[in-house]
């Protein structure tokens, strides 16, 4: 039997199946088979190499795609931060529940999702974005200006204060990322334009009008007729979702909010000093250099042949530069490559640490007034360096800062509080899970008691998004356990329990008979006022009778309405649209139709006559408006069109139990 396993184990089919064994674990080792990965991304991007656009995506060639993942917690902290722009943007007419839906929730991804491909497609076709414009675009940016200019103090107190906070060197990689995945659809939506019949064509189009009658026509008398067995089953069951009970929660909870806590007593002056002497190093205005630079720029994938070509070129330039009497402004403007500097001189005005790249603010810190330097690598290429002028660093005096200090002090006494409560309730509740009365209690908190809640239905800190989630986890219905905090805001958490559970059920026909009745009455009468209606445009269209005169028939009173123009709210806005809508009336013809109004009246129109507009009557400046607003629109159309066609280049998986 040995000698058999022998003979089985040898030869050139076990020899192949042993190395396909070995590369097996060379590719995943031996920790995929004892270890189980847990995934958390909700969507996933996967491209092929830039060398090998056609690679297939099966294994291992799949080894060579490259990855971008879009987390869970990633994808909840964006979804947050567009739920409280809109909520700030519609102050009180903000409603919770109609914002958090699938469909907002797949919009949100979608927009992180093309993020994700921009960032690729950029990566491949080799697009960078210049320290020059990463400066720019950090210089624009309002938080971090003092009187309209770029403050480097604030610039870093803000980066400080953020969440999460971030470093300069940070801030500065994000601003670089944004502008890389952006310069390519901006570049493409800047190049759209239009012919000048193009042109004409919009603006006949946009200025023609229209003349139109119109009728409303009165809303039915209440259906008042019976509604049989069968009618009544057959609408219940083909509109169920319009009677399902949702699943609901009655919950229990705490709740913590720093700035709801007493008041606590001001610092010493002692303590404010020692709060001062801990953070003099932050508090101090940092050295500052003036520098301006020439650069060589360095294309990215450049072959060995102009990388060397560049390097060359930078180290000329350097030695003009050094030469007795040299003009640095001037070899800039002629030389450098760098757009944003170049007609300057090459001024980069003040710098401090931590806004340049590595390489080039190494140099810059151990020159001297008045000396260049360089060449100096950076991604952008070639870098010589002038160092023009240099402002020590200098330390706050503490009267300065004595208010900020205090006030600091005093929101570090609060958060101490804050932390130390909610420390001590979470170990209260950890001895008794299933219980929060005793825990708050102990502690000196109330326990509220709210619902029953639907999803997405609650007020104040139960509108939260992530304590729905917590409310409706299986965790918390099945255990009935409280749990942990949940952070609401900073500094403000909440601890919740599900009291009660009602699971979501369609409700029984005996429940809800005179809405099914009265539903399919309201359905009976609107479909006899939308015959009504195209009864009146059979009759228009055969022609032999206007609308006035079957207006007439029907005591009511038609509207005349000439010279009609597009976007004109008459009577409505969406009767506008349905004017425009049908096509131009041939020669001893009407064009008719029907249109619901928003009241669910229903109006019926004819159009008598079109006139278009003349473009030859505008106003030079009236056709470049035009021109500029049509070439934005196909510039953005383009740009969209580009990404879908990167994304279809692309494998797009998302995890929809994950949002």
């Amino acid at each position: 039997m040995l000698q058999k396993i022998r003979e089985k184990t040898t030869g050139l089919i076990a020899t192949v199946i042993l190395g396909l064994i070995i590369i097996v674990m060379a590719f995943f080792g031996m920790e995929s088979y004892l270890t189980q990965r847990v995934e958390t991304w909700v969507a996933k991007v996967e491209a092929p190499p830039r060398w090998w656009p056609s690679a297939p995506s099966w294994w291992p060639v799949s080894l060579l795609w490259q990855r971008e993942e879009i987390g869970a917690d990633e994808f909840r902290e964006r979804f947050e931060q567009v739920r409280q722009a809109e909520r700030q943007r519609q102050g009180e007419a903000f409603d919770p529940r109609a914002f958090d839906t699938p469909e907002r929730k797949r919009e949100v991804l979608d927009a992180m999702i093309d993020e994700r491909v921009l960032r690729i497609a950029a990566a491949h076709a080799g697009v960078v974005a210049s320290d020059a414009q990463v400066r720019s675009a950090i210089e624009g940016i309002e938080a971090f200006q003092v009187a309209g200019k770029f403050d480097p103090q604030r610039y870093r107190l803000v980066l400080a204060s953020g969440f999460p906070p971030r470093t300069p060197q940070e801030f500065q990689e994000l601003v670089r990322s944004d502008l890389q995945r952006s310069l390519i659809p901006r570049g493409i939506a800047t190049s759209g334009f239009v012919t000048t019949r193009e042109v004409e064509r919009a603006m006949r189009l946009l200025g023609e009008m229209r003349d139109v009658s119109y009728v409303v026509l009165p809303a039915p008398a209440p259906d008042t007729g019976p509604v049989s067995a069968e009618e009544i089953e057959r609408w219940y069951r083909s509109h169920q979702d319009a009677y399902r009970a949702p699943e609901q929660v009655t919950l229990e909870y705490v709740e913590i909010a720093a700035a709801a806590l007493p008041q606590p007593a001001p610092a010493d002056e002692a303590t404010l000093r020692q709060r001062y002497e801990q953070e003099r190093g932050k508090l101090a205005a940092p050295e500052q250099r003036l520098a301006s630079h020439i650069l060589v720029e360095v294309p990215q994938g450049a072959d060995a042949a102009a990388q060397k070509a560049a390097e060359q070129e930078a180290q000329r330039l350097a030695q003009q530069a050094r030469a007795p009497g040299a003009d640095f402004a001037a070899l800039a403007r002629a030389h450098s490559d760098d757009v944003g500097s170049k007609a300057a001189g090459g001024d980069l005005g003040w710098i401090e640490k931590g806004v340049m790249p590595a390489a080039f603010e190494q140099a810059l810190f151990a020159m001297r007034p008045g000396e260049v330097r360089g060449p100096v690598r950076t991604d952008a290429g070639w870098h010589v360096i002038q160092l023009r002028e240099v402002k020590a660093a200098a330390d706050v005096p503490f009267e300065q800062v004595r208010e900020r200090l205090a006030q600091e002090q005093v929101e570090a006494d609060r958060e101490r509080v804050f932390n130390d409560l909610s420390g001590r309730l979470v170990d209260l509740v950890y001895k008794n899970p299933t219980a929060l009365a005793p825990a708050a209690r102990e502690v000196g908190l109330e326990v509220r008691r709210a619902g029953p809640i639907a999803r997405g239905q609650g007020e104040g800190v139960l509108a939260h998004p992530a304590v729905q989630r917590a409310a409706f986890s299986e965790t918390l219905i099945q255990d009935g356990t409280v749990s942990d905090p949940i952070e609401v805001g900073e500094d403000h958490v909440v601890l919740i329990r599900v009291a009660q559970h009602t699971p979501a059920s369609i409700k029984p026909l005996a429940q809800v008979r005179e809405q099914v009745i009265a539903a399919v009455r309201a359905d009976r009468a609107r479909k006899l006022a939308v015959q009504t209606a195209e009864a009146l445009v059979r009759r228009l269209r055969e022609g032999g009778q206007t609308l006035e005169a079957m207006a007439v028939e029907r005591q009511l009173s038609p509207v005349v309405a000439s010279g009609m123009r597009r976007g004109m709210p008459t009577p409505t806005a969406e009767a506008n649209r349905a004017f425009f809508s049908v096509p131009a009336p041939a020669a001893g013809k009407v064009s008719a139709g029907y249109v619901t109004l928003p009241d669910g009246s229903i109006a019926v129109f004819a159009v008598t006559k079109v006139t278009p507009a003349d473009p030859a009557a505008a106003s030079p400046q009236e056709r470049m408006f035009v021109q500029m607003q049509l070439a934005q629109m196909l510039g953005a159309e383009d740009a969209r069109a580009f990404v879908e066609a990167m994304r279809k280049r692309m494998q797009v998986k998302i995890a929809e139990t994950r949002l």
